[in-house]
C-alpha cells in the first residue's frame, strides 16, 4: 500500500515539474529579467545662418563682402527681416547701400540697405548736387579689377602734345585731372543687380562710374577726348598734407620719366636754334 502511494506521488510530482515546463517554454518573456528601458536621444535642433553687421556700417557706405558674416541660431530664433548667409542673399547685398546704422553683430534687413536693383538705388548713392559719370576701362586702367564701390580713386590723363614753336615732335605728357571721387558702381551688373549664377568677384570691370560735381563731369568729359584716362586707388587712411601738395604739381612729360629721352632732347651746350618765319615757310637754323 505505502508502495503504491510513493509510486503515485513520483507521478504527481513528474506532472507538475513537466506542466512548469511546459508553461515556461509557452511564456518565454516569463524567464528574462527586467531591464531598464534605454531613452533614444533628442531630435536635432533646426538651426539657421543668417546675415549680420562684421563692424558696425554708418549710412552712406557700400556694403563689402567683408562687412557681413553669418550668425548661426536654433530656426524659431530667426530674426525677422534678416537674409539668410547663402550666395543668393550674399549676391543681392553686394554693393548695396547702407540706410540705417547697423550695430555690430545686429542683423542686416532689407529695411537697412538699398540693394543695386532696387529703384533709384544710384540716385540714393550720390550725395546731394553731385552727379554720376562713367568712363572706360581696361585690366590696366582699371587697376586689375580690384576696384570696388566706396572706394576713392585718381582721374590721370596721358596724352601726347606737340612740340612747342610749330614742330613735328610730340610729347607724352601725364597730369592728375581730379583727385579723390567716390566710386559708386563697377559695371552695369553692379548698378542694376546681377543674377543669383553669375560671378561677380574676380571679373575684369570695363566701366567705372565715379561721383563728380557738375564741373568735374564736364572736365572728365574734356579727359576723355583729349586722351587715356586710368584710375589710381587712394589710401583709406585720407590724404596727407604732403600729398595734398604734390597734387597739384606741374605734368609730368616723358622726359621727367626717362633720363635717355631728356638728353636726347636737350640741345648741345655749344650750339643754339633759332626758328625762322618767312611767311608760310618756317626754317630752323642752328648756330655754334
Amino acid at each position: 500500500m505505502q508502495l503504491r502511494i510513493v509510486v503515485v506521488g513520483l507521478l504527481l510530482a513528474t506532472a507538475l515539474a513537466l506542466g512548469l515546463i511546459a508553461y515556461q517554454i509557452a511564456n518565454p518573456q516569463r524567464n528574462v529579467a527586467p531591464t531598464s528601458e534605454i531613452a533614444a536621444p533628442p531630435p536635432p535642433v533646426a538651426t539657421v545662418s543668417y546675415l549680420v553687421a562684421a563692424r558696425a556700417l554708418a549710412p552712406g557706405m557700400l556694403e563689402r563682402d567683408s562687412d557681413l558674416v553669418g550668425s548661426v541660431v536654433p530656426a524659431e530664433q530667426f530674426p525677422k527681416g534678416a537674409i539668410l548667409n547663402d550666395e543668393a542673399g550674399r549676391l543681392s547685398l553686394h554693393g548695396a547701400l547702407i540706410l540705417h546704422f547697423i550695430e555690430p553683430g545686429a542683423p542686416v534687413t532689407l529695411a537697412d540697405v538699398l540693394r543695386p536693383r532696387d529703384r533709384g538705388f544710384l540716385a540714393a548713392v550720390l550725395d546731394p548736387d553731385t552727379r554720376a559719370v562713367t568712363i572706360g576701362v581696361d585690366p590696366i586702367t582699371g587697376v586689375g579689377g580690384l576696384i570696388w564701390p566706396g572706394d576713392h580713386v585718381d582721374v590721370i590723363l596721358t596724352q601726347e602734345v606737340t612740340a612747342a614753336y610749330g614742330g613735328t615732335s610730340k610729347r607724352v605728357v601725364g597730369e592728375t585731372v581730379l583727385s579723390d571721387l567716390r566710386v559708386i558702381a563697377v559695371d552695369q551688373d553692379i548698378v542694376q543687380g546681377a543674377p543669383a549664377n553669375s560671378n561677380v568677384v574676380g571679373r575684369l570691370a570695363t566701366t567705372v562710374t565715379l561721383q563728380a560735381t557738375s564741373d568735374e563731369a564736364e572736365r572728365i568729359a574734356v579727359a576723355t577726348r583729349l586722351g587715356h584716362l586710368s584710375l589710381a586707388i587712394r589710401s583709406i587712411n585720407g590724404t596727407s598734407t604732403q600729398t595734398a601738395l604734390k597734387s597739384n604739381r606741374a605734368p609730368v612729360s616723358g622726359e621727367d620719366v626717362s633720363t635717355a629721352l631728356a638728353t636726347a632732347n636737350t640741345p648741345s651746350p655749344s650750339s643754339a636754334r633759332m626758328q625762322v618765319i618767312q611767311g608760310d615757310q618756317r626754317s630752323e637754323v642752328m648756330f655754334k
